[in-house]
């Protein structure tokens, strides 16, 4: 860890949630989920990896805290995090300029933690879950694009929140940014690390009569809110983009970038998941760049540009 932007500076409140903001660059591409597909190397669709650099096919919470570096600022974060991969349309991986992650919640003494849900929590040790476009019931996807969107961000962008690449090129010229964007839901079942669909024991909040945004009933903790965005840098191939999860054997291909979806699997080193959740949620902090809110920062990650061209990689080979 380092002095928060050298001068150990608290950072300031300015929202009615407490946030945990910072960056990850891509890690790896593989044909491997170790949520979905445990133990099974190669029996996905192809995967764009954040944060640990050793997530694999076989990876459970124990290795993932033990082994491998970090793409997010530091081994300090060694969750995985983990997108399908976005193809070009000729053979290649289009990879990710960088990840934002955002986490948000009420602090623990809100009194809406407990007229909201029974209590906010930190975040469970071990839990892992999927969200956005359900590939197992695509039937039960949610349809909100407040919880899923394509964006485009940059010179002659025209932002906002789009249901499929198609849509958000139309505003993004080449050189542009277009980001993937997905918002997790926040209720836990307070029992469960993983379940049989990867979701179920997680839940997003509802309205309720008074309009009050609560748990279900069943998920009676608030964790807090994770929020990523996969961000591209466009060129001319751009219009013909799509998702490995877009062009599966045995489905009809669908439009680009309406699978999308992600996976997270945590893995943070204890004392520095409190330090966050305590200081910048708790204390109602804006909490950027890993700033843990307390005058320390997790160093930011050594010598990677955070992109200004659409960066090409092979397909990696498929385990047979």
């Amino acid at each position: 860890m380092q002095a928060a932007w050298g001068t150990g500076d608290i950072p300031v409140h300015d929202e009615d949630v407490g946030a945990f903001r910072f960056l990850c660059a891509p890690s790896h591409n593989a044909y491997n989920d170790p949520i979905v597909y445990p133990g099974q190397p190669g029996k996905s669709h192809l995967h764009t990896f954040f944060g640990n650099t050793l997530a694999d096919a076989n990876s459970t919470y124990e290795s993932l805290r033990k082994t491998g570096d970090s793409t997010c600022n530091a081994v300090l974060n060694r969750s995985a995090y983990w997108i399908p991969a976005m193809m070009n349309g000729s053979g290649k991986v289009v990879m990710p300029d960088y990840l934002a992650v955002y986490y948000k919640r009420m602090p623990a003494s809100d009194p809406r933690c407990h007229t909201y849900a029974t209590a906010c929590i930190q975040l469970p040790r071990g839990l892992r879950y999927i969200f956005g476009y359900n590939m197992l019931d695509p039937s039960t996807t949610p349809t909100n694009l407040a919880k899923r969107w394509w964006n485009c961000d940059g010179v002659g962008a025209t932002s906002g929140k789009f249901a499929t690449i198609k849509e958000a090129l139309a505003g993004c010229p080449a050189g542009a940014r277009l980001g993937a964007v997905l918002v997790a839901p926040d209720c836990w079942n307070g029992k469960d690390l993983d379940s049989p669909d990867h979701r179920s024991h997680m839940a997003y909040r509802v309205y309720n009569a008074n309009a009050e945004p609560v748990c279900p009933a069943g998920y009676p903790y608030i964790i807090p809110e994770f929020q990523l965005g996969a961000w591209y840098t466009t060129d001319a191939t751009a219009k013909d983009w799509y998702l490995s999860s877009d062009r599966m054997a045995g489905m009809a291909p669908l439009e680009p970038g309406t699978t999308l979806h992600a996976d997270w699997f945590g893995a943070w080193e204890d004392s520095i998941l409190t330090m966050w959740s305590e200081n910048c949620l708790d204390k109602l902090l804006s909490c950027t760049g890993g700033d843990l809110g307390n005058g320390q920062q997790i160093k930011t990650l050594a010598g990677y540009n955070y992109g200004s061209t659409t960066v090409l990689a092979d397909i990696p080979a498929k385990p047979n």
